[in-house]
């Protein structure tokens, strides 16, 4: 990866909306101030600016989506990290985020799964008219090869909780984006970014996501899948702060995920930023080791959200606010990560 000088991180999607907590740090912005920087005043008094607020507020659902900018003096480049669900939130929450869609060169998705992925036909298709009306080149679609026809859940009573099929390879393709798959590392958006291959599993107590299972063939029977070895984390360096790693579900583990990419630099790590996914009896389990190897990693900012669960929020929370490193993940927010002078 290349240092950067700036990273800027915008929620575009996320499962919870929140415009009114107090931010206990000056890398995390809220949507609501976002919206007071962005937006033209409904009226003036008194020379005050009045703005109506809730014209403007993003939507949450249970998703996950980031754009991330990453700048080096006077060059910047911008990657899309996940979709969410549905096309049509995603870019609802662009246009009142005022996203430029021409903007965006690369579309990464994280691993095949329906809340990271189902909005990739509609979004892909609107990235790709914005770029060509804008004569750029095409966006590209960074896919992992071992796409499934489908996924889920299986509970206890022989159930399974289905997500739906997966986007067709064709289809995206029709899109108008450049489909590039990738299963090994390598270096996203001309090395501003760093985009995994499979992420080493070297924890004992990260054994995957339990009761998941996959079907390759539309139709097919169901096998057990708990390891989800698609799923791959982005990274980005800033110069001075460490790396920043973008983990979307955590289902390899988000310590085997962070200590990967604390490996990619001297400097440790910065923002863990996604879905930890420690929510459901059985990961629950897994809170108090979570928290304790997080805790010896040392992140400069715990940024939980998506999948992680109210149970584990509160634990990181209890571990990391004191010292104004718990900035939790709602939609909406923007992190602002400017390089240290070493």
């Amino acid at each position: 990866m290349r240092e950067l000088h700036e990273l800027e991180l915008v929620l575009v999607v996320d499962n919870e909306t929140d415009m009114l907590s107090s931010i206990d740090n000056a890398e995390q912005s809220s949507e609501s101030r976002g919206i007071l920087d962005r937006v033209p005043p409904t009226e003036v008094r008194d020379g005050h600016a009045h703005t109506n607020v809730f014209g403007h507020l993003c939507c949450a659902c249970h998703g996950f989506s980031v754009l991330l900018t990453g700048r080096i003096g006077d060059e910047s480049r911008t990657v899309l990290f996940d979709v969410g669900p549905y096309g049509e939130i995603w870019l609802a929450n662009a246009e009142r985020l005022g996203i430029d869609l021409s903007s965006i060169e690369a579309i990464f998705l994280s691993h095949w799964h329906w809340d990271h992925s189902g909005g990739f036909p509609d979004v892909v298709a609107a990235i790709s008219v914005a770029r060509a009306d804008a004569g750029l080149a095409p966006p590209i679609l960074d896919l992992h090869p071992d796409r499934p026809s489908q996924r889920g859940v299986r509970v206890p009573d022989g159930s399974v909780l289905l997500l739906p099929p997966e986007p067709e390879l064709d289809a995206l393709a029709a899109t108008g984006a450049t489909v590039s798959l990738n299963g090994e590392a390598h270096d996203v958006a001309d090395g501003f970014f760093f985009g995994s291959g499979e992420i080493p599993r070297v924890t004992e107590f990260e054994t995957g996501l339990h009761g998941h299972v996959t079907r390759r063939t539309e139709g097919g029977d169901f096998e057990d899948d708990p390891l989800i070895l698609d799923e791959r984390y982005l990274a980005a360096h800033v110069a001075g702060r460490g790396v920043t790693v973008l983990s979307a579900c955590s289902h390899a583990g988000v310590i085997n995920a962070a200590k990967s990419a604390r490996s990619l630099s001297e400097e440790g790590l910065d923002v863990v930023l996604g879905g930890y996914h420690l929510a459901g009896a059985t990961m629950e389990q897994r809170i108090p080791q979570t928290v304790a190897a997080l805790g010896e990693l040392e992140p400069r900012l715990v940024a939980p959200g998506h999948c992680t669960g109210w149970r584990a929020k509160v634990a990181l929370a209890n571990a990391f606010a004191d010292d104004d490193r718990y900035a939790p993940s709602v939609v909406g927010t923007r992190y602002r990560l400017q390089s240290v002078s070493r």
